[in-house]
């Protein structure tokens, strides 16, 4: 295209004339005048239009409408054709966009003339350029025609870089010459890059859209401002006639440009034109905002294209994680210190993050901090590709994270069970640890051909646990706390302000660890065991897990009975604060260590060299077994067990009250409006010592699972009559639509309202329940997280502000130094017990706030909170940490599994989801399973069966004392101390115990827990939690229950139990089966409670007799 030019004596080119003003003015003046004469018709032609549409709505339509859809048909046309979805479209958007960039070319040959000369028509690229325009110009057209807006199409960037580069074409032709003019506007035109590239494929991913976008503008504006600067430097100010110009190359103006949006200023080219210094002050301004947002993103985006784009290297020896899903900074830095903590100092697992997006500047200075441990590759688990990219096959596993956070709870599940499917469909073996948020979506993974939980899959599934934990808070006080602080870790030094904080940070040190046990306790029963390791080793063993042998039993079994006899490698459940500590039940060896009294000195030995060896084959359970990885119960066919027990001859229980896997009670599915109750006929449902659980939900709102709260409270461990009536207050739409997984257990009811009404609070008799759950609203989008906890805030206000005087003590009632409710005696007012759920940690000081206390630890969490030591509030936040204890010890998840969710298994959410259920189960020792299961329980030191325990001064005389005589594992205490109620976890051996403490206990399910040597006291804690015996008739447990006939005055209890779901162990010689039995077949339609209650104290009298006897 260049071409040369031959000169003539002078220098001078030829075919190149002198550009005069006038000239250069006519070249402008053609676009100005094109521009503003074109928009002045369109307003004039706008408001033509108007009247003249007004002026035809008198006459007759019918031409107007066939005219008016003619013209509709044709600009649709055209519409179809500019905007690319059609091939021909695609080549004319190309091709106007290849014009472009040529007339840009031609524009930077012919900047190489001086600005004041005009090319005649001998220099061949004119003739091309004014081909170009009128290409240009009949796109300009086909664009005019298909505008909708006419007037806002002339304002237009294109529009007007055509008006502005057209009309001067046109003119040079009249003229026969041509004047560079304001032909630099073409450059505005690479701003369609993007949009051309797209079109040809050439761009595929995001990162090469976003930068095709950010080079088109960084280019456009160069070139475009530069032109500027070339055409006025080149011809100076036109009030001075050209006399400061200066000759200027294209090139050094782009260089101008450039120098001034770096903001360095060489001074070797400068703008000498008062018009181009003031395009300069405002060039470099806007410059600056716009190349410090551009230029450092598109550094970054080829940066993390190389640095996040490749494939992870597999090492050989080294092993690795891939943990994908919700990477964000919070789930990063939870995940982080839960799975860094577990090995401190001996992590040789590195942990690869596979990101649907590029970390943020703040995940990014994560990942630098834990950069021997970490990789970030970006990519998605749905992808094949990127699952070979970061080696899934050769992962120890791929974690996957949910955000529990979230709008739309189901989307999550739904997304994250898809990754799942993808992972398993592109490397079957790999082991998959989820997290799931809602329960009902567990039955989708089983579902999965390759899923395995022989092979370490599992399932976290917060709902399920979350409801678990505060159920079993409503069954004991204090319990959730309990449990949860097991399963937290806490790394900042606190300074105690209070004595009871000092045992309460104490207690937070134990944590729930596993080891196994030495070859030596084999042959010796479980009480023996921890005995010795309790008085021996200052270690506390709760449960244990026998290992498969070839006709082998295996199982995780709490508290297991005396008949139980341990075997070689079996595993050990302790409540310890570090690994060292519950190592010394390994190394334990009967002939070096007998002697020794000093925990520190068992160590491993030389005398004998143990191998502990897994022994593989079928594990074949008794009755029932838990399968090592599931966490679930599934139901086997009966053989012999190796502990050899046998069924014997028990009276029969009354199989219709169960589900068909023995775990829970049940009855037949009752119509929701039997269940509602209404705030005018109170005195009908005067119900005491029960449940309130506030729900916070409506028609449109995600079911949370109710189902999992009530579970555990109608688990099978507990007779019928010791069940607490469930009342739930909330919307009525929302419990409609939880009512299909609640209408088969039995004594639930309904009062539509709302917790926030204190009316609605009166209706239910909140006054004498036994414990009010307040559960955080289904998730919604909030607009701070402060503001996610608002209505369970405001309910605990509500439900804390009832005063409630307190009520003569009846003898059922614990006689200790406390006073009402366990607060100070000198108040004639108790609280109502309350249990609160936040979804946000951080809200604690509202409740710290609305429970009158005052900051203790000002900015503490929660989990160092006084509410949270006294057991009034819960959050489900650190259920994160069990995804890292999940990859670590399964075992431990299934232990949690087991005390907190009620026996929830597999095969019966397979039941309740279809809704089957069965009266009597196939299997009658499968009934007898699931209620013969150990409880949890709060026992007083003098209102039960402990105070037969001597001597009980401390801690460790109370526990082998209780363990020795009654079979009964002592846990923890429930202590008042300075007006406060709190948890003390695993306190030391020589801790010395007060007259009012209370005991967690795990409790053997054939253990009576009141005074053998009251009379007095024995016939009321036999019927601990029973039905209430009142002079009004009894409705039949199997039929629907209604409202009329409910009226409940229930005896308060001197034991608070809950049921734990054990791997079963039947003993044919435990009478209270026998009991059980008999109490279940007492109860008799027709007659009235006063009957019923009068031969179940009879029969309870004989019994508990008869057990005290053989005893």
């Amino acid at each position: 295209m260049f071409q040369f030019r031959p000169q003539n004596g002078s220098g001078e080119d030829m075919g190149k004339t002198s550009c005069t003003i006038e000239i250069q003015a006519a070249f402008i003046l053609s676009s100005f005048v094109t521009f503003f004469s074109g928009l002045l018709i369109l307003f004039f032609s706008r408001l033509c239009w108007r009247a003249l549409k007004k002026w035809a709505n008198l006459f007759s339509h019918r031409r107007h409408l066939k005219r008016h859809h003619f013209h509709g048909v044709f600009r649709d046309r055209i519409e179809m054709l500019l905007s690319a979805q059609t091939f021909v479209g695609q080549v004319l958007v190309i091709l106007v966009f290849v014009l472009s960039i040529g007339s840009l070319i031609i524009y930077f040959i012919n900047s190489t003339d001086p600005v004041r000369s005009c090319s005649s028509y001998q220099d061949k690229t004119i003739p091309i350029d004014l081909t170009f325009n009128a290409f240009f110009s009949f796109y300009f057209g086909l664009r005019f025609l298909a505008a909708d807006d006419k007037v806002k199409f002339w304002w237009q960037m294109n529009s007007i870089v055509d008006i502005f580069t057209i009309p001067p074409t046109f003119i040079s032709y009249y003229l026969k010459s041509n004047w560079l003019g304001l032909r630099f506007l073409r450059a505005l035109r690479l701003l369609e890059l993007p949009q051309i590239l797209q079109i040809l494929r050439a761009t595929r991913t995001s990162n090469s859209v976003k930068f095709s976008k950010l080079l088109a503008i960084v280019l456009s504006t160069w070139f475009t401002a530069a032109g500027f600067i070339h055409l006025v430097e080149n011809s100076g100010d036109p009030w001075l006639k050209g006399r400061n110009s200066q000759n200027i190359s294209y090139f050094e103006s782009i260089y101008l440009v450039m120098a001034t949006t770096s903001t360095v200023g060489f001074g070797d080219v400068v703008a000498k034109t008062a018009l181009g210094r003031t395009f300069i002050m405002f060039f470099t301004l806007g410059s600056l905002i716009l190349f410090a947002n551009y230029v450092p993103e598109m550094v970054e985006l080829f940066a993390n294209k190389r640095k996040y784009t490749s494939s992870y290297e597999v090492l050989k020896g080294k092993k690795f994680i891939v943990v994908c899903g919700n990477i964000t900074v919070d789930s990063v830095t939870a995940f982080l210190r839960n799975f860094l903590r577990h090995k401190s100092g001996e992590i040789n697992t590195e942990i690869v993050f596979l990101g649907e997006a590029p970390p943020s500047l703040e995940l990014e200075t994560i990942f630098k901090c834990y950069m021997a441990y970490t990789t970030f590759v970006s990519g998605s688990a749905l992808k094949w590709e990127d699952l070979r990219r970061v080696a899934v096959e050769s992962a120890e596993a791929c974690l996957i994270i949910a955000n529990p956070f979230c709008s739309d709870l189901h989307a999550e599940d739904t997304s994250n069970i898809m990754r799942v499917l993808s992972i398993k469909n592109y490397h079957p073996q790999t082991r998959v640890i989820i997290q799931i948020l809602q329960s009902h979506n567990k039955v989708f993974l089983p579902k999965i051909p390759t899923w395995s939980w022989i092979g370490g899959d599992n399932i976290i599934c917060f709902a399920e646990l979350t409801l678990g934990f505060i159920s079993q808070g409503c069954l004991v006080p204090g319990l959730c706390t309990f449990l949860t602080s097991l399963f937290v870790e806490q790394n900042r030094k606190i300074s105690p302000k209070w004595p009871w904080q000092k045992y309460f940070f104490n207690g937070l040190k134990n944590k729930i660890l596993t080891q196994r046990l030495s070859d030596d306790f084999a042959g010796m029963s479980f009480p023996e065991v921890s005995r010795l390791c309790f008085v021996k080793m200052h270690l506390l063993l709760i449960a244990i897990k026998q290992k498969p042998t070839v006709h082998g039993y295996c199982g995780l079994v709490l508290n297991p009975s005396a008949q139980v006899k341990l075997h070689k490698n079996t595993l050990g459940f302790f409540i310890a604060e570090s690994a060292k500590e519950v190592r010394r039940a390994f190394f334990y060896c009967t002939s070096c260590h007998s002697d020794v009294h000093v925990p520190e000195l068992i160590e491993e030995c030389s005398c004998k060299h143990k191998s502990h060896r897994f022994t593989t084959g079928n594990c074949t359970s008794y009755l029932a077994v838990l399968s090592p990885a599931s966490g679930g119960m599934s139901l086997k066919r009966q053989c012999p067990s190796e502990l050899g027990q046998e069924v014997a001859d028990i009276s029969p229980l009354d199989f219709s009250q169960l589900d068909s896997t023995g775990m829970f009670h049940w009855c037949k599915a009752t119509a929701l409006e039997n269940v509602i109750l209404k705030r005018s006929d109170k005195s009908k449902h005067e119900f005491q010592n029960h449940v309130v659980a506030c729900i916070f939900g409506d028609a449109h709102s995600t079911l949370m699972g109710l189902r999992n709260f009530v579970m555990p409270l109608r688990a099978s461990n507990y007779t019928r009559q010791e069940l607490k009536d469930i009342v739930f207050i909330g919307s009525l739409d929302y419990l409609q639509r939880e009512w299909r997984f609640l209408r088969n257990f039995p004594q639930i009811y309904i009062l539509p309202g709302s917790a926030l009404y204190s009316g609605d609070l009166h209706a239910v008799n909140i006054e004498e329940c036994s414990m009010c759950a307040v559960l955080s609203s289904p998730s919604k989008s909030a607009s701070s997280p402060t503001l996610a906890d608002t209505d369970t805030i405001m309910a605990t206000l509500a439900i804390g502000s009832l005063k409630i005087r307190c009520h003569t003590q009846t003898t059922s009632e614990p006689q200790s130094s406390r006073g009402c409710n366990g607060y100070s005696e000198k108040s004639d007012y108790r609280r109502i017990p309350i249990l609160t759920e936040l979804k946000n940690p951080s809200n604690i000081h509202f409740i710290e706030q609305l429970g009158g206390m005052e900051g203790d630890l000002s900015g503490t969490s929660l989990h160092l909170s006084t509410s949270f030591a006294t057991g009034t509030v819960f959050s489900g936040s650190f259920l994160d940490s069990l995804l890292a204890t999940a990859f670590y010890n399964y075992h431990v998840l299934e232990l949690l599994q087991m005390l907190v969710t009620g026996g929830i298994s597999s095969q019966l959410e397979h039941h309740l989801d279809k809704d089957k259920f069965s009266g009597v189960p196939k299997s009658y020792s499968t009934i007898l399973s699931g209620t013969t299961r150990c409880k949890l329980g709060l026992l007083s030191l003098n209102q039960t069966i402990l105070s037969d325990v001597q001597p009980r001064k401390t801690f460790g005389q109370l526990f082998c004392g209780s363990l020795d005589s009654i079979g009964i594992l002592c846990l923890g205490l429930y202590r008042m101390m300075d007006e406060e109620e709190f948890v003390i976890i695993r306190p030391a051996n020589d801790f010395k115990l007060l007259p009012s403490d209370l005991v967690f206990c795990a409790i053997p399910f054939s253990t009576s827990c009141c005074k053998q040597n009251s009379s007095s006291s024995q016939l009321p804690c036999e019927i601990i939690n029973l039905a209430p015996l009142t002079s009004k008739t009894l409705i039949d447990i199997n039929k629907p229950p209604t409202v009329n006939p409910v009226n409940q005055t229930t005896t308060q209890p001197l034991v608070h139990s809950l049921e734990s779901k054990i791997i079963p162990v039947s003993d044919s010689k435990q009478p209270v089966l026998t009991q059980n039995g008999s109490l279940s077949s007492q109860i008799h339609l027709g007659k009235t409670v006063e009957e019923n209650g009068e031969e179940n104290m009879k029969e309870i009298s004989k019994n508990a007799f008869a057990n005290s006897k053989s005893r």
